[in-house]
């Protein structure tokens, strides 16, 4: 079907909290987007130097930052540049490469969360069997389908998008949304609305149960193991505990913001939960590995000691 849009440029009313202090905003971004870039390539750069971090934990760890980097990049330099301009708009061939970007973000971030609980599943309860079972090749399989099943497949969640027309222009965020587009539309979007939460189950819900799966069958070695066991399985875990809970707030979030009723909230508070998603996993996943690793921790700090003797 063709996509012929009465309204093809729409406006993105969430900088408007920000527009009396732009310039604050434009320097706290453009900070934090470094800190991402940055922290993120020297992750990926000593996992793909340190031939010791050549083991599946660390290769997922290295997509997650890589998966870092993409998300943020589809979605801060728009930040920035909309900060330094007026009118704030975007048209809708831009909103839906972000939609894009975003979402397949978010999936292939979940994706990986997922594989690397399946990968700590094995290592803490079947440590004998753990190079069988993250084999190099189902290591390959994992990573390819981590990157190309999103890439390919969200393209359909998305075409119940493109096929809409549309008679409103403001969305409520800094950035788009595919629900937010969608109720911009002269239709009514029931249908498209309960298709697009089933494609999210399926995107989702397989990831859940896989994380859910795996830590309860180290719950359930770790009771019956010794407490140097236990210890060296919190140690294990932590890491990849916290990053998971870090991408379910920022779900959490996404809900309220987008599914549910929050206009009784805070304007501030709701342009922090829309930004939440695409800015905290992708800046705090590089400092909880890296704090983890005694490596990471000592490739950092030579690092750090080679830019006080450079001139």
């Amino acid at each position: 079907m063709e996509n012929i849009s009465s309204i093809t440029t729409f406006i993105l009313d969430g900088y408007a909290v920000m527009d009396q202090q732009k310039h604050l905003f434009f320097f706290i971004f453009l900070l934090l987007y470094a800190a991402i870039v940055i922290l993120n390539s020297l992750l990926i750069a000593i996992i793909c130097f340190e031939r010791t971090l050549h083991n599946p934990m660390y290769i997922f760890v290295c997509n997650l930052s890589c998966n870092g980097i993409y998300g943020s990049t589809s979605l801060i330099p728009h930040l920035l540049f909309n900060l330094s301009t007026e009118g704030h708009k975007i048209s809708l061939t831009n909103c839906l490469i972000q939609i894009f970007c975003l979402h397949t973000y978010n999936i292939i971030e979940l994706t990986i969360l997922a594989f690397m609980s399946y990968d700590r599943y094995v290592a803490i309860c079947y440590p004998l069997h753990y190079h069988d079972l993250m084999s190099t090749k189902k290591l390959q399989g994992f990573i390819f389908f981590t990157w190309a099943y999103p890439l390919a497949t969200f393209l359909i969640y998305e075409s119940f998008t493109i096929r809409l027309t549309f008679c409103r222009q403001i969305i409520d965020k800094t950035h788009c949304a595919n629900f937010d587009l969608m109720r911009l539309s002269c239709t009514d979007i029931t249908i498209h609305s309960i298709i697009g939460l089933s494609l999210i189950a399926v995107y989702m819900i397989p990831q859940i149960m896989m994380i859910l799966f795996s830590y309860v069958q180290i719950l359930r070695v770790c009771i019956y193991s010794s407490k140097e066991c236990q210890t060296k399985a919190i140690q294990t875990c932590t890491p990849h505990l916290l990053a998971v809970l870090n991408y379910f707030v920022g779900i959490f979030f996404e809900i309220i913001q987008s599914r549910l009723n929050s206009r009784n909230l805070p304007y501030e508070f709701r342009t922090f939960m829309s930004l939440y998603f695409m800015i905290c996993p992708p800046l705090f996943n590089p400092v909880i590995y890296g704090m983890s690793s005694q490596v990471i921790k000592k490739h950092i700090q030579i690092f750090s000691l080679l830019k006080t003797w450079l001139p």
